[in-house]
């Protein structure tokens, strides 16, 4: 089979000519599904919501837990997770409101999204896992680690928000300026979610998208619970004033975050820009920064060689 082939960083690929299948093979398909169940949101009132989970690597190795972004889910890690697989036991969950878990009515504030992830790490009984995070669930992460020091023991933080830039600031004026804004971004992802995934997930190499993926992605839009769920993500999880605060969380911990923590950015990122991860590390010297000479907002995806390079030396260090 043929692929086409941009012929620069990040020229996307007509939508009609996205193949069916990845010109890269990957193992997600062999890693196990399961699903898990966590009482979210914590307190009175709590429900069981249904987390999915891919599970790879022999169950004797150490816990690895792979955190994905807003808009994805644990596809993200497709060409991570075997790797992985070869040194750890790897989960990779759907976020609550993403992919297969379930997407329940209530606040997607950034702390509840971080309770949610401590809670599938407590349901998976891997208190104190190394864990990988991308974009949004880097971000989480590390509001997790501060919440709740043993939860995580390492964290690899790839192209995470958490500094508000002017691009959230007029995100939220865009969301807030109008009240018929927001329903205008739900009909916009309700009309053609493929379409939506396919113009709104950039790679350095756009080649390596197929209609698998804009399925994987597009599923959850493609319902009334999973675009509000969106929605609420885009406005709650990633409002710019809940980063202030998280700003002011890291400058109180006077340069030291509770758990070791390694930066990764992609020099052209296009979502998150390195500023951002450089002005993380201004506020946590303690923290280790990386910047990645190629790939994306999802170096996972598109430079994983690289990534993996960067990140395994520092997870196969001791937390002690």
């Amino acid at each position: 089979m043929t692929h086409p082939i941009p012929s620069r960083p990040f020229e996307q690929l007509p939508y009609a000519d996205v193949p069916e299948l990845p010109r890269v093979p990957h193992a997600f398909a062999r890693s196990e599904g399961r699903t898990i169940s966590i009482a979210w949101p914590a307190g009175k009132g709590a429900k069981a919501t249904n987390i999915h989970v891919r599970v790879m690597g022999e169950a004797s190795r150490p816990p690895l837990l792979l955190v994905h972004g807003f808009m994805t889910s644990s596809y993200s890690w497709r060409y991570v997770i075997e790797v992985l697989a070869r040194d750890y036991r790897v989960y990779a969950p759907d976020l609550p409101g993403a992919g297969r878990s379930d997407k329940p009515n209530t606040s997607y504030h950034p702390d509840r999204l971080a309770e949610a992830i401590g809670a599938i790490i407590d349901a998976l009984g891997i208190r104190g896992a190394r864990v990988i995070g991308n974009s949004l669930g880097g971000y989480l992460c590390m509001r997790l680690a501060i919440i709740d020091h043993s939860a995580i023991s390492r964290l690899v933080n790839l192209h995470s928000p958490g500094l508000p830039t002017a691009r959230n600031w007029a995100l939220k004026a865009a969301l807030s300026i109008t009240p018929w804004a927001s329903s205008v971004v739900r009909k916009l992802v309700w009309r053609d979610p493929r379409r939506w995934v396919h113009n709104n997930v950039h790679y350095f190499d756009e080649s390596l998208k197929s209609r698998e993926e804009h399925r994987e992605y597009a599923t959850p839009l493609a319902t009334p619970e999973g675009v509000r769920a969106f929605h609420r993500m885009l406005a709650e999880t990633l409002d710019p004033g809940a980063m202030r605060d998280f700003r002011k969380r890291l400058v109180a911990l006077n340069g030291r975050f509770p758990i070791p923590l390694q930066l990764v950015y992609a020099k052209a990122d296009p979502m998150v820009p390195p500023v951002v991860g450089k002005g993380l590390a201004r506020l946590l010297p303690s923290a280790s920064y990386v910047e990645l000479e190629r790939g994306s907002h999802f170096a996972h995806v598109d430079a994983p060689d690289l990534f993996l390079r960067t990140a395994m030396p520092f997870l196969a260090e001791s937390s002690a």
